[in-house]
């Protein structure tokens, strides 16, 4: 597997919202011509306000997106050694909803008798532009299966890990989480583990994307999620301030 560029993760967040990127960058030049243009001081005030705040969205966010996709453990996979104590699975599902930057990765380091990674993406359902783009830019990896978020082509208590990084929150309602989880469940072998990675809406994440954390759910919510299919929490851990880990299992 080709390694991951050193910038490869912020570039691919900048990619996927550019213009959200484009148009901060277009209020901070105007709001920077306002400072010296203007003459009234509460007009200079508040161009020099949109300034901070264009800014401090553009390289803020693009900051830790650097911190969490490049320089993180984040892809440097030593988490497998908590999220998967003393397990050699044999069988895993990787699970994504139209991007899918993993699973070559965890066949790799897991060397799974068996792979199967599943494709959630529905247009219809998933409102966000920037999956959207992601899926143009990205076609699925060969022998990807499409599976409706709730109905796997996967046999009962046949998989030993189901892994679910940086995808699962695409479904916006607590009742489509909560089918996803008890997808999961219907899959999962006696004792397997589904581990899932997520943003939070979470006071870190409000200070690194603004408005934009509200994309992500709180922990609350997913703890909902998953006790709503009958699943229990064996652990959970944060990878940088801005990414938790939740591994989860049936009672």
């Amino acid at each position: 597997m080709k390694a991951r560029g050193t910038w490869q993760g912020m570039l691919t967040v900048f990619r996927f919202n550019w213009p959200l990127y484009l148009a901060a960058g277009v209020v901070l030049l105007a709001a920077l011509a306002g400072i010296f243009l203007l003459s009234m001081p509460w007009l200079k005030l508040s161009c020099a306000a949109m300034a901070a705040g264009a800014a401090y969205f553009i390289f803020v966010s693009l900051g830790v997106s650097h911190l969490v996709y490049d320089r993180s453990d984040l892809y440097r996979w030593n988490w497998f050694q908590r999220a998967l104590p003393g397990m050699r699975p044999q069988r895993i599902v990787v699970c994504h909803s139209g991007f899918d930057e993993v699973s070559e990765a965890l066949k790799e380091q897991l060397v799974p008798g068996d792979c199967v990674v599943l494709d959630h993406y529905d247009p219809a359902l998933l409102t966000e532009p920037s999956i959207h783009k992601a899926r143009r830019l990205f076609p699925p990896t060969p022998g990807t299966l499409d599976a409706p978020f709730d109905r796997w082509p996967v046999e009962a208590g046949s998989a030993d890990a189901i892994f679910g990084l940086l995808a699962i929150h695409e479904f916006r309602s607590v009742e489509e989480r909560a089918r996803w989880f008890a997808e999961a469940r219907r899959c999962l072998k006696p004792g397997g583990r589904i581990v899932i990675a997520e943003h939070l809406r979470d006071p870190a994440n409000f200070l690194a994307f603004g408005p934009g954390f509200l994309h992500f759910h709180s922990a609350a919510n997913w703890r909902r999620c998953w006790e709503m299919a009958g699943l229990r929490a064996a652990d959970e851990f944060p990878v940088t301030p801005w990414i938790r880990f939740f591994v989860i299992v049936a009672p």
